[in-house]
């Protein structure tokens, strides 16, 4: 495994914003040494029956950073969400910053390209996004040092980002009552998510993990906030020393039962794209649905 350069005495000032239609949180994270920041797992608001899109929740970020005196260096998609969609380049035009996502989109952007039927104008290359990260890969936000951790299985370009004493986990893992994500989207592998769920298990017992997704399991409140040694000990999927096999038979027959994602259809492709919508040869945005595509 890639030796990580992980550093504990660095604490970033995590911003949580969470968007009750998709359950998504998302952060502005700051580092506590300058007034630089980075935006994780932005959302961009759709009316889905009516056709259109808001931003309400980006101007909230964009609003809380402004005020604060911040500068936006990175914004950064731990993978292509397939229940939300991202207003990464709503934010990027308002405050600049550099787009990045895991090298894998390429694969994404392959597979989902032939799902939508996409023609060879749409780039399979990733250079819709400004920086594509292999894992290990390193980059700094102020004078914090951040690294990119390689954890496939809930897609093949799942990534999470560690600054400091703070990892952002996307849908690699949920709170330790929630458990793990799906494993059974296109590129998805059960076994594949559990040695990526391990590897960041590997990581400081204090760790602070920050999760993308919590949906209240048991009615209890919205969480979005554990640690490595948290989930070690209690995540109902993985924790306790649950065993590979366990956790793919379970994860396999849990999936089975799912119901697609209520926005899989027009994230998927506006994420693969950066966040842009699509649009048809006038130049009018458009989203496709796919019949018996998914």
């Amino acid at each position: 495994m890639t030796a990580y350069p992980v550093n504990m005495a660095v604490k970033p000032d995590v911003t949580p914003f969470f968007d009750p239609d998709t359950n998504t949180i998302s952060y502005v994270v700051k580092d506590p040494e300058s007034s630089a920041c980075a935006v994780v797992d932005s959302v961009m608001d759709i009316d889905y029956a009516a056709g259109r899109i808001s931003f309400d929740h980006a101007d909230r970020m964009i609003a809380f950073i402004q005020e604060k005196n911040l500068k936006l260096e990175w914004i950064i998609e731990t993978h292509v969400h397939a229940d939300h969609l991202s207003a990464a380049p709503y934010i990027q035009e308002k405050l600049g910053g550099k787009l990045g996502i895991g090298s894998k989109i390429k694969v994404v952007q392959e597979t989902f390209g032939k799902v939508f039927n996409e023609g060879t104008e749409f780039q399979r290359d990733g250079s819709q996004f400004d920086k594509l990260f292999e894992d290990g890969d390193t980059y700094q936000v102020g004078g914090m040092n951040c690294f990119a951790m390689y954890t496939p299985g809930h897609t093949p370009a799942c990534m999470v980002h560690v600054m400091g004493n703070a990892a952002f986990v996307g849908d690699t893992l949920f709170m330790p009552d929630g458990g793990s994500a799906r494993a059974d989207f296109p590129g998805g592998d059960a076994g594949t998510l559990y040695d990526s769920i391990q590897k960041l298990l590997t990581l400081p017992d204090d760790m602070r993990l920050f999760m993308c997704h919590d949906y209240g399991p048991n009615g209890r409140d919205i969480q979005w906030e554990t640690t490595v040694g948290d989930e070690k000990q209690h995540n109902i999927h993985v924790g306790g020393n649950k065993t590979r096999e366990e956790f793919i038979a379970f994860r396999t027959e849990r999936d089975a039962q799912l119901d697609m994602p209520r926005l899989i259809i027009p994230s998927l492709q506006v994420n693969m794209r950066a966040g842009r919508l699509p649009t048809d040869e006038s130049g009018k945005q458009v989203l496709k649905v796919p019949v018996n595509g998914l």
